[in-house]
């Protein structure tokens, strides 16, 4: 099944019924937005990503059978993986950091509003991710003594002003897109410097770099 042109496609997967019948009910509303499967244990999930590659997909950590945190690893190795928010209702820390070191771009708690969940939807969808203070405050406070198990250098390279810069942005989720036009330059010029960014780092994607930039003091 495919979403229609325009439309972003999303994945469910939660091992609760209420919680899926809520969530697509809430995204029904939003008239760009399509739920084209859900999957209540990470098996399945990993089964339906064989077939359907979904625009995003929303994640429960703690589910039967295999854990949201294997459907990331997992789907990261299989090369699979949709751009991942994480759906909890627990403010278990390092769960969550776990899940954004194996490739999610980001968490929301499942009473989100609608508007905070379209929002969410739309920043992965377009490659940005939602690493924003105000949800991310408790997070990066849990990184104090906390070792991330990062493969990325010690201590990254120095980084330009503009990378600084471009660095912050994408720790406040936006995409290249919108960095480019905030900064008034071409998309291109900031994919150079993203990818710069990334190099100086020891990262391999832009999730790992921001949580870098916060636990290294960069940022």
């Amino acid at each position: 099944m495919t979403a229609p042109a325009g439309t972003i496609s999303v994945m469910l997967v939660d091992d609760q019924n209420l919680v899926r019948h809520g969530v697509r009910s809430l995204l029904e509303l939003a008239e760009h937005i399509e739920v084209i499967a859900e999957a209540s244990d990470g098996e399945q999930a990993l089964m339906i990503l064989e077939e359907l590659q979904p625009d995003v997909m929303l994640l429960d950590m703690r589910m039967p059978v295999r854990s949201g945190l294997d459907v990331l690893r997992e789907s990261q190795l299989r090369g699979n993986q949709p751009p991942t928010i994480i759906l909890t209702t627990f403010d278990d820390d390092e769960l969550v950091l776990g899940g954004i070191k194996a490739g999610a771009r980001g968490y929301l708690l499942k009473d989100v509003s609608l508007e905070q969940l379209v929002e969410g939807i739309e920043t992965v969808a377009k490659g940005g991710s939602i690493l924003k203070p105000a949800f991310t405050e408790r997070l990066m406070e849990g990184l104090t003594g906390m070792h991330t198990g990062f493969d990325s250098l010690q201590q990254p390279d120095p980084l330009t002003k503009r990378e600084t810069e471009i660095l912050r942005l994408m720790a406040s989720g936006f995409s290249n897109k919108e960095i480019a036009s905030s900064l008034e330059v071409a998309e291109g010029t900031v994919k150079n410097h993203v990818s710069s960014i990334l190099s100086k780092m020891g990262v391999r994607d832009r999730t790992r770099a921001v949580l870098k930039a916060f636990e290294s003091g960069v940022i």
